[in-house]
C-alpha cells in the first residue's frame, strides 16, 4: 500500500477549497482518507495554507508521496527543506543545531518576502481603487456639467417662448386700440 498525499476538492463550483490528505494511492480523489494534515484555499491572495507542520513532515519522512500540487505547498511551508535538512543530519553533514539555524533563516526570510507581497497587494488595490473614484467623480462632474448647461439651454428656451407668448398677445391687443 502506498500512501500519498494529495488535495481533496470540497467548495462549490468555481469557489474551490481543499483538505490536504494523507490517502491510500488506489483510493478515489475524494473517498478514504486515511489522515487529515491541512487546508488549501486558492481563492485569497496570498493563497491560504493551514497544514500541521509535524504531521506533514512524519508522512514524507514515512514515504508517502506527495502530488505534484502537494509538493508545492509543502516546499513553500518548509517541509520538503525540513526533510532535507534531517537527512544531512543523519549522514552527519550538519548537527541538528546547524540544521535549525538553518531552517529558522529560510522560515524568517519566507514570512517577510509574504508579509511584503501582502503589503503590495494592500497598496496596488489601494491605488487602483483612487484611481477608478477619480474618474467616476470626473465622469459624475462632467454629467452634472452637461444637465446643468441643458437645464440653462430649457430655461432659455422657455423664457423666449414666454417672450414670444407675451408679445403676441400684445401684438393684436395694440391692434385692436389702433383700429
Amino acid at each position: 500500500m502506498s500512501a500519498k498525499i494529495r488535495l481533496q476538492r470540497h467548495g462549490k463550483k468555481g469557489q474551490p477549497f481543499y483538505h490536504i490528505v494523507v490517502a491510500d494511492g488506489r483510493a478515489p480523489r475524494d473517498g478514504k482518507f486515511i489522515e487529515k494534515i491541512g487546508t488549501y484555499n486558492p481563492i485569497p491572495d496570498p493563497a491560504e495554507i493551514n497544514l500541521n507542520f509535524d504531521k506533514a513532515l512524519e508522512w514524507v519522512n514515512k514515504g508517502a508521496q506527495p502530488t505534484d500540487t502537494v509538493r508545492s505547498i509543502l516546499s513553500k511551508k518548509g517541509v520538503m527543506l525540513k526533510k532535507h535538512l534531517l537527512i544531512g543530519v543523519q549522514k552527519g553533514a550538519m548537527t541538528m543545531e546547524q540544521a535549525e539555524v538553518k531552517f529558522q533563516k529560510w522560515l524568517d526570510e519566507k514570512n517577510a518576502k509574504v508579509a511584503q507581497e501582502v503589503k503590495n497587494n494592500v497598496e496596488k488595490n489601494r491605488a487602483e481603487k483612487k484611481v477608478r473614484l477619480e474618474a467616476e467623480t470626473k465622469v459624475c462632474a462632467d454629467r452634472a456639467a452637461a444637465i446643468a448647461k441643458r437645464k440653462e439651454e430649457e430655461a432659455a428656451k422657455s423664457a423666449a417662448a414666454t417672450e414670444e407668448a407675451q408679445a403676441a398677445e400684445e401684438a393684436p391687443a395694440t391692434e385692436e386700440a389702433a383700429q
